[in-house]
């Protein structure tokens, strides 16, 4: 969504963010992405990336954890989820992180760690598709992205 639209409040964003999860069409529309109950070992097939760049960026880590922690104020709702915001500049860098980083050559260095673990590549094809396109959009638009991470 547009910086300008957010409420750097976490009991706002909280409230936001259980609208968007249940909007099917923000889904449809591809301004909404969710990783169900795998984001932990998403993030870890995107940490391979490391043994793949040569430079000090840690881009790879923008499209699950990147971001910064929004802290619940003292009377939010104490289940409400961790949330973190990731500012235009990041999902920019997010995005083009996602586009080009090599999934094959990413597969290659952790898949078969993965697959031992019953996750098929298919499904990493997927979230990395989908996870290239949502940043590619949110980048274009000069967008920020606010994450959830519900238990």
């Amino acid at each position: 969504m547009a910086e300008s639209e957010i409420q750097d409040d976490h009991t706002w964003l909280a409230a936001f963010m259980s609208q968007a999860w249940a909007n099917d069409d923000e889904y449809a529309a591809g301004i909404a992405h969710s990783i169900n109950k795998s984001w932990g070992a998403v993030n870890d097939f995107y940490a391979a990336a490391d043994a793949l760049c040569t430079d000090a960026d840690e881009s790879w880590s923008l499209p699950i954890y990147g971001g910064r922690p929004v802290p619940h104020s003292a009377d939010a709702d104490p289940s409400d989820p961790p949330l973190m915001l990731l500012e235009p500049a990041g999902v920019s860098q997010a995005a083009q992180f996602l586009t080009t980083v090599s999934f094959d050559e990413l597969w290659n260095v952790v898949g078969a760690r993965f697959s031992d673990l019953g996750w098929a590549r298919q499904e990493y094809l997927e979230h990395h598709r989908d996870l290239e396109e949502f940043y590619g959009q949110a980048a274009s638009a000069g967008h920020a992205v606010v994450k959830a991470v519900w238990a």
